[in-house]
């Protein structure tokens, strides 16, 4: 699952390549990855593929043996366990092309098939919380936003571990298996969280731009 802050991307899907490849978009697009990676025969996986942008909060899931590339921008991903990454073009890596066929999913999907939209969820203290769970059991994760002015915040209670980015702000972060001292969190900062833990966060610097956090946690009950 891919949550996006402004991300362009492809996926296998319903495209109707023969009616777009004249279009100056898919030129523009082949002869970008073509600049990249040039003579790799992935460039010409977008006449079969969709192609995807999507825009600050919204979020896509794709299941397992979907090809599939980011292109461009930024996003946060969250992954089921996997012990394989199998490629298919537009890399200088090792292309196991007998493995690639025999596991690729070729079933076509449309766009909106592919893509959700997170439940809005009223935050204590007025955070605004976006709660991102696809229809799989392996994960969930939750979208935290604290606007500007908001001084103190603590995460509520999951059943299981969780893993806290942090992707914007700065914030002490205390709770009881930290001890006494607090951690100092701010872009870019990782925390694993034990499975019914809480995390209270003293925001810095009140008259800034908030704060923005993703957890991702699996739903056990």
């Amino acid at each position: 699952m891919a949550i996006t802050n402004s991300m362009e991307t492809l996926y296998l899907g319903n495209y109707s390549w023969c009616s777009t490849i004249a279009q100056p978009p898919a030129a523009r697009l082949f002869l970008r990855l073509y600049k990249q990676f040039p003579g790799d025969v992935g460039c010409f996986a977008i006449f079969f593929l969709n192609h995807m942008k999507l825009k600050p909060g919204e979020a896509m899931f794709l299941g397992p043996n979907v090809p599939h590339a980011y292109l461009y921008g930024d996003c946060i991903e969250c992954m089921a366990c996997s012990d394989n990454t199998v490629r298919a073009g537009l890399t200088p890596k090792f292309i196991d092309v007998p493995t690639l066929c025999a596991m690729l999913d070729y079933r076509c999907r449309t766009v909106d098939e592919n893509k959700f939209t997170p439940v809005q969820q009223g935050g204590a203290g007025g955070a605004g919380v976006s709660v991102y769970d696809p229809a799989v059991p392996d994960f969930s994760v939750l979208r935290v936003e604290l606007a500007a002015g908001e001084m103190d915040y603590t995460l509520p209670l999951v059943d299981s571990a969780s893993i806290l980015l942090t992707v914007q702000g700065e914030a002490d972060a205390y709770s009881g298996s930290l001890g006494e001292e607090p951690i100092y969190v701010t872009r870019g900062t990782v925390l694993f969280i034990s499975a019914g833990e809480s995390l209270h966060l003293k925001l810095k610097k009140a008259g800034g731009s908030g704060m923005v956090m993703f957890r991702a946690y699996c739903q056990l009950s």
